[in-house]
């Protein structure tokens, strides 16, 4: 008989079931989904839309095709421009999860540059980026979801570029990560 390990009784990780799970509830509500996606050279999206390191990205059935939440990976084919592209992104490299219209959602940790074979630097805890406010989270669990708050358009600056797929007209809502 074996014992099980540390990483047995840990499981695999929650992200990519609260990916689905997220997914799911802003479908079956008529919200759109929207990752927003930490970028490093294991992610495969348009270059030219990405803005310090992230991409927001329109997940909604509606903007993909062929979309697999995958355990390791979400896979779809998305139009950039009028060109279709093949997008993959790696799930540990979601740090957002939400809804277009309200901002309900979920965030998750930022990789680390020791979790990026790149290198590229992470953002620091508490430096917005495509108006996600981040706050210091404790190292201890990578898979730690925390709660998300609407922030006030004031309090971004609104100096975010809407997402490539947006629509124009009316303001995105922007999140703030809260303990």
């Amino acid at each position: 008989m074996t014992t099980p390990t540390d990483a047995d009784a840990q499981g695999s990780s929650t992200r990519p079931y609260l990916i689905r799970a997220l997914h799911d509830w802003c479908t079956d509500n008529g919200f759109t989904p929207y990752l927003a996606v930490y970028v490093d050279k294991t992610v495969q999206v348009p270059r030219e839309y990405v803005k310090n390191n992230e991409i927001v990205l329109n997940v909604s059935f509606d903007a993909t095709s062929q979309l697999q939440l995958g355990n390791e990976y979400i896979e779809f084919k998305a139009r950039f421009g009028g060109v279709a592209r093949d997008i993959a992104v790696p799930v540990d490299h979601v740090i957002a999860i939400y809804a277009r219209e309200n901002g309900q959602g979920m965030a998750f940790p930022v990789p680390t540059p020791q979790d990026s074979e790149d290198g590229a630097e992470a953002p620091a805890a508490g430096e917005r980026k495509s108006g996600i406010r981040l706050a210091s989270v404790p190292d201890t669990d990578p898979d730690a979801a925390v709660a998300l708050e609407v922030v006030p358009q004031d309090e971004t600056g609104g100096n975010d570029p809407e997402p490539p797929a947006a629509p124009p007209g009316g303001g995105r809502p922007s999140l703030r990560r809260i303990k």
